[in-house]
């Protein structure tokens, strides 16, 4: 008999049978994109239900005194529209052209609400992306150098500039720079996107500026860069001061953690514990303020593009709503909801990218 212990018996390797757990990022991105298609189903319920519930009646606006008499034809012009149907058959019918890409055909243009969306909104988004590029640098640089100098002469005229662009009305102040730089001094171009001389470059995305790189046309570039300069950067100025206070507030918070404090005292460079530690920390409230304030220029550009003759979604929804084109205003609201959906989503993933305790919530 052997005097050794009997060995104890494998034990079963039941890792085989398992499933590899996804990525935690993964499924973070997999929750959010449920999400966002759920809530781009309630954006199409609330942008028809809120336009059905305007004042007013589109057969007036639309027809005119002498046929509006005619009950023949307002019947008609109803059924063409399909207002003859209850309320949950239109939207049902709605659903359904969205679902093949038909936003429905304006009353007023007598085309596809597709096609001038698509002829409007590159010119919303030229304007608005220059917006809020100008606004990251020149807000999140402000932010940091105040947080930095805190209590000193640049502090508090920081802060002194970025109070101001809170307070300052928006159309107020596009006024003041279309008369003092264009029509006093002449230092910059009037209304529109580009010189009527030069014309528009060849159409590809429907931003000029891109689109006059691509022809390699630098003169029509010149011009639409000069165009866009004015709009750009009085939508900017609200956004800019927006950013300098949050990145201050967001940085000075950062600046008392002790993994900061530990950073420093280990003599890392000051360049490294900045954008290494500091910035990578406040990044989550900045990203999330930058995100609202994008949607907010792209969806509050009606009187900066009426007083630069911007062609711009602004004045295409403006003119729709005073003629109760019911179709044109849905299409225009699905869009600016879209927009907000895709940067929140966009939000919720630099959030996952940036912050791991987020995704592995």
């Amino acid at each position: 008999m052997s005097d050794t212990p009997d060995s104890p018996p494998p034990v079963p390797d039941t890792r085989a049978g398992r499933r590899p757990k996804a990525h935690p990022l993964a499924r973070f991105l997999v929750r959010r994109v449920l999400l966002a298609l759920l809530m781009a189903w309630g954006i199409t319920l609330v942008t028809f239900v809120l336009t059905n519930l305007v004042p007013g009646d589109p057969v007036a606006a639309n027809l005119g005194q002498r046929a509006l008499g005619d009950p023949a034809i307002v019947a008609q012009w109803r059924a063409e529209h399909g207002l003859d149907q209850p309320l949950w058959q239109q939207y049902l019918i709605h659903l359904q052209g969205l679902l093949h890409g038909d936003l429905g055909m304006s009353q007023q243009s007598h085309r596809p609400v597709s096609e001038d969306l698509a002829e409007f909104v590159p010119a919303t988004l030229e304007l608005a992306g220059a917006a809020i590029l100008v606004s990251l640098v020149l807000g999140v640089a402000f932010g940091v150098v105040a947080a930095l100098r805190r209590d000193r002469l640049s502090d508090h005229a920081l802060r002194v500039l970025s109070l101001i662009g809170i307070s300052v009305p928006t159309f107020w102040l596009a006024l003041v720079a279309f008369y003092v730089f264009f029509y006093r001094l002449q230092l910059t171009p009037g209304s529109g996107r580009v010189d009527v001389a030069l014309g528009p470059a060849p159409p590809v995305t429907g931003l000029q500026t891109v689109d006059a790189l691509l022809a390699g046309r630098w003169d029509i570039f010149s011009s639409a860069l000069a165009h866009l300069a004015t709009p750009a950067l009085v939508l900017a100025l609200y956004t800019i001061g927006l950013l300098t206070r949050f990145t201050r507030s967001a940085v000075l918070e950062v600046l008392g953690q002790d993994y900061v404090r530990a950073a420093r005292a280990k003599g890392l460079p000051g360049r490294v514990v900045l954008f290494r530690y500091v910035l990578r920390s406040a990044l989550v409230p900045i990203i999330t303020v930058a995100g609202l304030a994008f949607g907010s220029l792209l969806s509050g550009t009606v009187l900066v593009e009426a007083i630069f003759a911007w062609p711009g979604i602004g004045q295409y929804a403006y003119k729709s709503a005073t003629t109760l084109d019911l179709p044109a205003v849905m299409g225009v609201g699905l869009v600016v909801g879209a927009v907000y959906l895709v940067i929140n989503l966009a939000v919720d993933v630099l959030y996952g990218v940036i912050d791991p305790r987020v995704r592995l919530r």
